[in-house]
């Protein structure tokens, strides 16, 4: 099974029509999967986009009454599916963004490339259509901003939100023994999701994406200054586990794609 998972907050514009693309990908590349939207509290006619979907796809909407934030919501949805598989060596996780930003048309090169042996796969994005200079720095020196403290073997990108995990992956960074997986919020969340993930993960691989923000209908809600200020913040208070030394980088001999990731799940 492929969950895909998808924050989603006053996204009514574009979260029906991405959820429609998903399916067209996955008639075209047959495989069992499920898409989980995460409502956090939209204010918009997100609900209501939501609810004929649900009636057609393989669809779980989890609804936040107010919003809870991108780092509670990421963290609900690989919650769920982490304890909803069980065949957590074989079935993974895909998160991506619900505002066109990540191409539904790359889902198949990540789930090939955890069918092939891989534990983790992040799609790296370039950036295409973001008018603003200050954001495409930010991503750029992104990590830079974190004072190095999320390294993940074979990845530049690491504040990327597109990216798959197995399912035994995740339950084992779930299990590292803190009660919630993610501290940290906005990108650097998504730093701190793969830096945990990695731990456990005997190979890694990364793929290029172009990001489309020329898709979005709305602005972006980053503002490079405040995103700035936010990553160097929060890479004060990330503390990270060391690396187990099973791990290995890119690029490495592949394990079998039944085999286990880290502690049995």
């Amino acid at each position: 099974m492929i969950y895909v998972c998808i924050p989603s907050h006053n996204e009514a514009p574009t979260v029906g029509l991405l959820l429609w693309k998903i399916r067209q990908v996955f008639a075209a590349f047959p495989r069992e999967y499920q898409l989980v939207v995460a409502d956090d509290g939209s204010t918009d006619a997100t609900a209501e986009v939501l609810a004929p979907y649900a009636r057609v796809l393989p669809l779980t909407i989890l609804r936040h009454d107010r919003r809870e934030g991108y780092r509670r919501t990421v963290e609900e949805l690989l919650r769920f599916a982490a304890d909803r598989t069980d065949r957590p060596k074989r079935d993974c996780a895909i998160l991506m963004h619900a505002d066109f930003a990540h191409g539904p048309h790359y889902l198949p090169d990540l789930v090939r490339r955890i069918e092939s042996g891989a534990d983790m796969v992040v799609a790296e994005g370039s950036l295409s259509g973001e008018p603003s200079r200050g954001r495409r720095m930010l991503r750029r020196f992104a990590p830079m901003l974190l004072r190095g403290r999320v390294r993940v073997p074979g990845v530049s990108d690491v504040v990327s939100g597109f990216a798959a995990f197995r399912l035994v992956t995740l339950r084992n960074a779930f299990r590292d023994g803190k009660p919630s997986l993610l501290s940290a919020e906005g990108w650097a969340a998504n730093a701190e999701l793969l830096g945990r993930a990695a731990r456990h993960a005997r190979r890694i691989e990364a793929v290029p994406v172009v990001e489309r923000h020329d898709l979005r209908p709305r602005a972006s809600r980053v503002d490079a200054w405040v995103g700035a200020r936010e990553l160097w913040r929060e890479a004060g208070r990330l503390r990270l586990p060391d690396a187990l030394p099973a791990r290995a980088g890119a690029g490495s001999a592949a394990e079998p794609a039944g085999a286990e990731a880290g502690a049995a799940g």
